[in-house]
């Protein structure tokens, strides 16, 4: 018999996932249905992804010209990070995607960071590094010609409503169920599990095995199941945002810019059609009214007549991310704040994991334990790189700002790598000690802390030849490799010149 999936709620992260299991299993195989009610609303922000999202799009064989242009969306390499750590000299720094290219200049940054922490006056700026970070400074997009030698890693700047209607028509072509109705109760078999969604038209629709989709409001998770969630409130202040959009220029950036702010940050997302902005606060430190001034003051849009839309976050993940049988993906399954663009990744690398672990297991919950304590930990870990960017801070402008700074609420693992970085031991070690590099890796981990100026002053004595930035010539490679690319502007440009006749 067919095995039967449900998914309750669309958005990115339900059809997402129901694109990867149409490119799985057959439809005789697996038949999947989503259902989303009518009316729900698309919030539509511009939204940024990891290169985890261009894996996305090649296993559903889809180039980057069918669907970029339909969702406005540009190319991102890098996250820039500006005001975080003014007390360090630090006005701002690059995160950059890393790139196989990066394996020639990737020692000299971990050598530098090294002999900085020692005192010795080296070039420790990430941005100047790797390959995607010479690239957002000259505004040049990550696209090669076809006899460019190395992979190249990217992520995406895209509107996130559009993204969900593309992945939508995408899925039904592909053989899913789309069906609009709004579910008014869920029925239960009597040893627990779930057995049906019950519309409003008193349609019942069964399955053999659920997926969460509905947001933060969790109706199959945490209603139904009465499956816990655990906040991240302790370490992880903010928990509302206020968004509107901006004009775009004609150059484009090929990076997120993430702005500290008074009682949060704002982040700056470059697309086709306009800049995405929000303003990521704790409402525990400002008023909703108070953050959308400081927002329209940093855009200069106090006068303006442009709405801003207000939203709340509830920042954490579900003691359990598989129940029973039903698995709750995205706002469903818990968020990490939008800092360093992880919501995608994490819901992508949920669905590839399940889907292994579930036809492993033979369409069974046999697995079901292995996959929650992995994807526990990915989340955990995902939060503890989160976490440093407000404990490593070093701004004095508000109580926020401090109270970040002094809480103490880390975990083990975040107090380990920390100890290690400020006792000049051997971080990467530490980090394959941990078996945490599938999180963030070592290379990552040097960003951040190089990125905020986490070092001890000079030392009176500066031995000789030991900026190996300067000794390696890592300037002048990387500025050559460079000239094999072109502007972000052309590239966007040759993704409407190589769209092809809709092939779906």
């Amino acid at each position: 018999m067919t095995h039967r999936i449900a998914i309750l709620g669309g958005g990115t992260a339900g059809w997402m996932a129901a694109n990867l299991f149409a490119k799985k299993w057959a439809p005789d195989q697996v038949a999947v249905q989503l259902i989303e009610a009518p009316d729900i609303g698309i919030i539509g922000v511009g939204e940024g992804s990891t290169p985890t999202l261009k894996r996305f799009f090649q296993m559903l064989e889809i180039e980057d010209a069918d669907w970029m242009p339909r969702c406005n969306a540009t190319y991102k390499v890098s996250i820039r990070f500006s005001g975080w750590s003014p007390a360090s000299g630090v006005a701002d720094y690059s995160h950059p995607f890393l790139s196989q290219l990066d394996t020639f200049t990737q020692n000299p940054f971990v050598q530098n960071c090294r002999n900085r922490r020692l005192g010795v006056d080296v070039h420790t700026r990430p941005g100047d590094f790797f390959i995607n970070g010479v690239l957002a400074q000259q505004g040049k997009g990550p696209k090669t010609p076809d006899n460019f030698p190395f992979r190249m890693e990217y992520g995406y700047h895209f509107d996130s409503g559009l993204l969900g209607q593309y992945l939508a028509e995408l899925a039904v072509t592909r053989g899913v169920t789309h069906s609009r109705a709004r579910i008014v109760d869920v029925q239960r078999t009597g040893a627990g599990d779930i057995a049906a969604l019950v519309t409003d038209a008193g349609e019942q629709i069964e399955a053999d095995f659920f997926i969460d989709c509905s947001g933060f409001a969790s109706v199959l998770m945490q209603k139904t199941l009465g499956v816990r969630f655990n906040s991240f409130k302790s370490n992880l202040f903010n928990d509302a945002a206020v968004v509107m959009p901006t004009p775009i220029g004609e150059d484009i950036p090929v990076e997120t810019l993430s702005t500290a702010l008074a009682n949060g940050w704002c982040w700056k997302i470059p697309l086709t059609n306009r800049f995405g902005n929000g303003y990521v606060y704790s409402s525990d430190f400002i008023s909703p009214d108070a953050a959308e001034t400081e927002l329209r003051t940093l855009l200069g849009t106090l006068d303006s007549e442009q709405p801003a839309r207000h939203l709340k976050m509830k920042v954490g993940q579900l003691e359990k991310h598989w129940h029973r049988n039903c698995l709750a993906l995205g706002l469903s399954q818990g968020f990490i704040e939008p800092l360093e663009a992880t919501a995608l990744h994490l819901v992508q690398i949920c669905i590839e994991l399940f889907i292994s672990k579930y036809q492993e297991g033979n369409f069974g919950p046999a697995l079901r334990d292995e996959f929650n304590s992995k994807i526990t930990e990915r989340f955990e870990r995902v939060r503890d790189y989160i976490v440093a960017h407000y404990k490593l801070n070093t701004r004095d402008d508000s109580d926020y700002w401090k109270a970040n700074r002094d809480n103490m609420q880390l975990s083990d693992s975040l107090r380990h790598i920390l100890d290690v970085w400020y006792r000049r031991g051997d971080l990467t070690g530490e980090i394959e000690r941990q078996k945490i590099e599938s999180h963030f890796g070592t290379l990552s981990w040097h960003c951040l802390l190089a990125g905020y100026g986490a070092f001890p002053p000079f030392s009176r004595e500066q031995p000789p030849n030991a900026d190996f930035y300067r000794d390696r010539g890592v300037e002048s490679f990387l500025r050559g490799c460079g000239l094999n690319f072109a502007s972000h502007r052309q590239n966007l440009a040759r993704l409407g010149e190589a769209r092809k006749p809709d092939k779906r």
